[in-house]
């Protein structure tokens, strides 16, 4: 096992507590520096790393952060609008539009730093947030590589459910519901929440091994966290189904995409559809053996995804290794 705590405990990265805006949003995120000498410079180049849907930077992404800047880059983790310690209201919001728009402010924030080599930022997204990496990096190009792990278009999962198997009446009958939750909540009734994972093991009853092991992580192991309650609002889940993450994939042009994914994973059709779509550069590594959730959490395969990034990324954004002396 490795979680976020322990990876800091090693004490090999500085760990700088940050915010920057998103519009009148004020997001706060934590900058990942290298401790070891050798690998300290004037200059670094930078990855921007999202979390899950429901996610906060104190879970998955902060361990991937930690680990890559023990590679030598600079590494930003940050908390959703909305989510966590960033600002915004109403609480719990998971707006596709304003996730986009939180990695390109990102950017915008990286810019102003003088520890940062603009042209070597690059950005890894995990499960939803891989979506909202590839539509954000489509069109800014400031961002020269992108990487996701676990990929998944959350919009999709909302309107076709895990593995597509909602039907076209299930379907209906849930926007049925959000039709009715909006128009009460407008008169005037409390927002009620949904969740992304179960909240308890009779939630679970039937369901495959994946969502089993989605609820230990977030609800039962030591990622648990207080800023991650596992709500996200009901009446706005229209806004999500109708996102889609893969229609322009093709804006990335020509810079590099690595896509990574356990083989055992239900959600590796996402994987394979993105690799099939983009033109590009591309490499789609599979970790063997993992699932979804075994590459957020479980030692072999997180380091066997970081090896694969950190060489993703120095062919990618240290080509001119001139900034770095």
């Amino acid at each position: 096992m490795l979680y976020y705590e322990d990876a800091l405990k090693a004490d090999t990265v500085t760990v700088e507590k940050v915010t920057f805006p998103n519009k009148l949003i004020s997001l706060a995120g934590n900058v990942y520096k290298p401790k070891a000498e050798n690998l300290q410079r004037e200059k670094y180049a930078a990855i921007i790393i999202g979390h899950p849907a429901g996610g906060v930077k104190e879970q998955t992404v902060g361990t991937y952060a930690v680990k890559l800047a023990e590679k030598g880059y600079l590494t930003l983790t940050f908390d959703a609008g909305y989510q966590g310690e960033s600002g915004g209201m109403p609480r719990y919001l998971e707006s596709p539009e304003e996730r986009v728009e939180d990695f390109r402010c990102a950017v915008d924030y990286l810019m102003t730093r003088a520890d940062v080599a603009a042209e070597s930022i690059g950005i890894l997204g995990m499960c939803a947030a891989g979506g909202y990496v590839i539509k954000a990096a489509g069109t800014d190009l400031r961002i020269k590589a992108v990487a996701t792990i676990s990929m998944a278009d959350l919009g999709d999962l909302f309107r076709n459910g895990l593995e597509r198997t909602m039907k076209k009446e299930g379907r209906q009958s849930l926007l049925a519901q959000i039709a009715t939750q909006r128009t009460q909540e407008a008169q005037g009734e409390p927002m009620i929440y949904g969740g992304y994972v179960a909240n308890s093991e009779e939630e679970l009853a039937g369901k495959q091994n994946d969502y089993w092991e989605a609820y230990e992580y977030y609800r039962k192991s030591p990622a648990k966290h207080p800023n991650s309650p596992n709500k996200f609002i009901f009446s706005r889940m229209g806004s999500t189904m109708s996102f889609t993450a893969l229609d322009r994939v093709e804006f990335l042009g020509t810079r590099p995409l690595l896509i990574i994914a356990g083989t055992k994973a239900n959600t590796r059709y996402f994987a394979e559809e993105t690799y099939e779509k983009y033109s590009g550069a591309k490499e789609l590594y599979w970790v063997d053996g993992a699932t979804h959730i075994e590459l957020y959490w479980k030692k072999k395969y997180i380091l066997s995804a970081v090896e694969k990034l950190a060489d993703f990324y120095a062919k990618a954004l240290e080509k001119d290794r001139s900034w770095s002396r």
